[in-house]
This record gives C-alpha cells, sequence and structure tokens, in this order.
C-alpha cells in the first residue's frame, strides 16, 4: 500500500527545526513518527532496543546524491536500498535501520514530505522497520538540501560463507543486471540531457534475491558485492589486489542498455566505472553458474542477470577484458572521479 504523503504546518525547513524545541517536536510528530510508526520508534526514546538471534551484520553509509530526486527515484529509497544491499551482500537479512537527516534551512517542506513517503515505501517493500534516528538543521548555503545517514543490522544467513578468501580459479562471474542506468539517471537530470529513451536509476532492494541464491546455493556462492560508486570495474580490481587472481570478462557478455551506452559514448563515460544501485557482483562456483543464472532471470529484480567472465591464475591481480572486435585490455582502477555526488 503507498504511503499517504506527510501534511507540515510549514512551508519551508527553518533553523527552528533543529533547535530541539517546539518547532522540532512538530516536526517529528506530524512527519516522521506518524510515517514511521512502529514499536521502537513510539518509545521515543534516544535508542531503541531490541533483540535479535544469530550471527549478525552492520553497515553504515551517508547518501548526499545530488540532485535528490532523479528519474527512478530519490535520495530517500537509495538511502534505505544502499544500506540494505550492503547488508546483503555480506548474505545478511537486513531487519533495522537507523535514519539520521542533516537538513539545509531553506528545504521545502513538499521536499521534505516526498522523502519521508519514499523512505516509508522503500522500507516496507526490503521489510525493514526504523528504529531510531536524528534531525539537524544546517544554516542556508552550508548544506546541499539534504543529507542522510543510514545504520542497518541484519541476521547473516547460516549457510553464507562469502569472502574474498572463499574465490577459488575457475569461479564465474555474474552480474545480476544492466550496468550503469543510475549514474547516467543522475547525470541526465543534472545536466538536463535528454535522450530519446528514458533512463532511470535501477535502484532496488537485493536482500530476496540474495537470501534465495543462499538457500539453494548456500557455500557455493563465493563473494558478492554491490557495484555502486567505481562500477564494476572497481569492485573486479579490488578482489584481483586481493586474491591475486587474474578476473577475465568478454565485452559482449556485459548486460547494458543500448539507450545507457549510447549516453556514455556521448558523454565520453566508460561504463564499466559508472555507478549502479541496484545490481550486484557474484563470483561462484562454476559448477552451479548455469542453474543459478536461470534462477535469477526469473526473477524481476534480476532478469537481466549475464555471466560475463571467469577467474583463473593467468593475469594475477588484473582484471582483463576481451573487446567486441577480439582484442584485449587491462581494466585498471577509476583514476579521479567519473561522476560526483551519484549517491
Amino acid at each position: 500500500m503507498d504511503c499517504p504523503l506527510p501534511k507540515f504546518d510549514f512551508d519551508v525547513i527553518t533553523l527552528g527545526h533543529g533547535s530541539g524545541g517546539l518547532l522540532t517536536h512538530r516536526l517529528l510528530q506530524s512527519g516522521v513518527f506518524d510515517v514511521f510508526n512502529n514499536e521502537f520508534l513510539n518509545q521515543q526514546h534516544d535508542g531503541a532496543i531490541f533483540s535479535l538471534e544469530g550471527k549478525l551484520a552492520m553497515s553504515t553509509d551517508s547518501y548526499v546524491v545530488s540532485p535528490i530526486f532523479f528519474p527512478g527515484g530519490n535520495i530517500g529509497d537509495l538511502a534505505v536500498n544502499g544500506t540494505v544491499n550492503d547488508l546483503a551482500m555480506c548474505g545478511a537479512d537486513a531487519r533495522y535501520l537507523t535514519l539520521s537527516f542533516i537538513i539545509e534551512e531553506g528545504l521545502p517542506m513538499q521536499e521534505f514530505a516526498r522523502i519521508l513517503q519514499t523512505i516509508k515505501q522503500a522500507s516496507d517493500q526490503a521489510a525493514v522497520q526504523i528504529i531510531t534516528g536524528d534531525t539537524k538543521v544546517v544554516e542556508r548555503g552550508k548544506g546541499d538540501k539534504i543529507f542522510i545517514n543510514t545504520t542497518g543490522i541484519g541476521v547473516v544467513h547460516p549457510r553464507a560463507i562469502i569472502h574474498h578468501e572463499a574465490i577459488r580459479e575457475t569461479d564465474v562471474i555474474i552480474l545480476s543486471g544492466a550496468i550503469a542506468a543510475h549514474g547516467i539517471a543522475i547525470m541526465s537530470q543534472r545536466e538536463g540531457l535528454r535522450f530519446e529513451t528514458d533512463i532511470i536509476s535501477d535502484t532496488q532492494p537485493l536482500k530476496n534475491i540474495v537470501l534465495q541464491m543462499l538457500d539453494t546455493f548456500g557455500e557455493d556462492i563465493h563473494f558478492l558485492r554491490d557495484a555502486t560508486r567505481g562500477g564494476v570495474a572497481s569492485v573486479l580490481n579490488e578482489v584481483a589486489g586481493l586474491t591475486r587472481l587474474g578476473f577475465a570478462m568478454q565485452q559482449t557478455d556485459i548486460p547494458i542498455a543500448e539507450a545507457v551506452e549510447g549516453a556514455c559514448e556521448m558523454l565520453g563515460l566508460d561504463p564499466l566505472y559508472v555507478a549502479n544501485e541496484g545490481l550486484f557482483v557474484a563470483i561462484v562456483n562454476a559448477r552451479i553458474a548455469p542453474e543459478l543464472l536461470a534462477m535469477l532471470r526469473q526473477n524481476p529484480a534480476s532478469e537481466q542477470a549475464a555471466i560475463v567472465g571467469t577467474v583463473s591464475r593467468e593475469h594475477p591481480g588484473k582484471v582483463v577484458m576481451k573487446s567486441a572486435i577480439g582484442g584485449s585490455r587491462v581494466v585498471n582502477f577509476l583514476t579521479g572521479e567519473q561522476l560526483p555526488r551519484i549517491c
């Protein structure tokens, strides 16, 4: 069910909303507590008291994306999905989130209400509860509309042994979806670019598909990482450096939407380095790869999944890609920043 848009008594955020006084109280009561209504948050305590059984995983992240609204999402669902996905890459079922805002004076209340609404929808979709948080307001010119910090806690799947040390030569590299959509969606909004086909962010929760993978294949899932800042190339370079194994990819096997690929060419960007917010890199036992790929393609969250490469002893510590025309090149770490402020 869609969350109704919160209604506030004021048109814009003022410094008074961060004072801890009456305006702060009204902001929280009429917006945050009403929207995220649950047994933990309703205690209105300085923290949250809860119990979880089993091995736990925790992740924290801050979101400073510009612009805060973009095709396919906004900073609100980005914050929820990003932290839920970080936990999923640990093999964990995200259960609880903290939620902290740093808001610039002058942010329209209507925009804040839309962000709260989207956070609620994203947390419901990911089956995660927001149980504590914080709100601060900074002077005009000392922020950029709104920054969000989230910390997540989840329970690790009993069959999850996800670590770079589990990677073996002959393993297979799988991408769960088409690359580069998020970064190009941000760039198109930021620069006012228009393309023949709408390009939208791929922001989405990956928790359920990862848990299904672990239920079915367990220890044969050797490594998972969501390819956010720095894209797929950075993930594989990090792992190559840690394992001293070689990672070989085939360019023609990498899924990418035609419009996104065309936009990257127009903007002079390599899609391997462009940020994603709703796909992961999986390195798995080759024996299970065909069955895993078939399972992924049955899920809307990963229906464009593809096997894109292999792990071997060749080219230790390097990522090598065979191009569509038959040549090969080393894919190095990104030098500098391709797209600033994308998450």
